[in-house]
């Protein structure tokens, strides 16, 4: 075992596996790429749903039940279906990623809308406010906490799940998992599933921070 992690640390330290187009920062970066425009790609989609059942209240149940999909979703199968019926190329990786995070997204957009008291909503009518104004100026600013929890939650799983992009010959970190295990290189393995947790761990604290700092002194729900 201590040979083992003698061997880990060599192999993240080495100068050599850190530069050129297979080294670590190469890698890092095409995570990376694979990992932000998928969870983009699902908030575009994933918001406007979530924002729209919060204030409608129509399919609630739906959204409640999201969450319990993307846990369910077979994210290696769906990436082999897409890579079946559209070819070689990036989209299957795109799908299954934003496939897993739009559950996260509007389940907790919808949370986060179905936690505004309705007595401020009632007030904000009370005013004046028609819905559309209620929504912008009132509604989904006290939901923002939980909006940027969904975000970051999914953003964690997309970073985490990523290395399914090596399983149709593509980039990223996984590269180091799948190339390892086919060529029975332990060490390889633990350290691309070790950056990958590293990563996944970095970009929860990021976005924590950040949600930390932008919503200060405000409660951890919008009641």
């Amino acid at each position: 075992m201590l040979e083992l992690l003698k061997n880990l640390l060599s192999w993240l330290t080495s100068p050599a596996q850190w530069s050129g187009p297979e080294g670590i920062a190469a890698r890092v970066l095409e995570h990376l790429e694979y990992s932000v425009l998928a969870t983009l790609a699902a908030a575009v989609i994933a918001l406007p749903i979530g924002l729209l059942i919060g204030h409608t209240g129509r399919g609630a149940f739906l959204a409640v039940n999201l969450s319990s999909f993307g846990r369910a979703l077979p994210t290696v199968g769906l990436v082999t279906l897409v890579f079946l019926a559209g070819g070689l190329s990036v989209w299957p990786v795109y799908v299954s990623l934003v496939a897993l995070a739009v559950p996260v997204i509007i389940t907790n957009t919808y949370a986060g809308m179905a936690a505004v008291d309705p007595e401020v909503k009632d007030a904000a009518k009370g005013v004046g406010l028609r819905g559309r104004q209620v929504l912008w100026q009132v509604e989904l600013p006290l939901a923002l906490p939980l909006i940027m929890t969904g975000v970051r939650l999914a953003t964690v799983q997309v970073v985490a799940t990523a290395t399914i992009a090596a399983y149709v010959s593509f980039g990223g970190l996984g590269r180091y998992v799948f190339d390892g295990l086919a060529q029975r290189d332990l060490v390889q393995v633990l350290g691309g599933a070790a950056l990958v947790a590293v990563l996944a761990v970095a970009a929860d604290l990021a976005l924590g921070g950040l949600t930390r700092l932008l919503f200060r002194g405000r409660p951890a729900t919008a009641r």
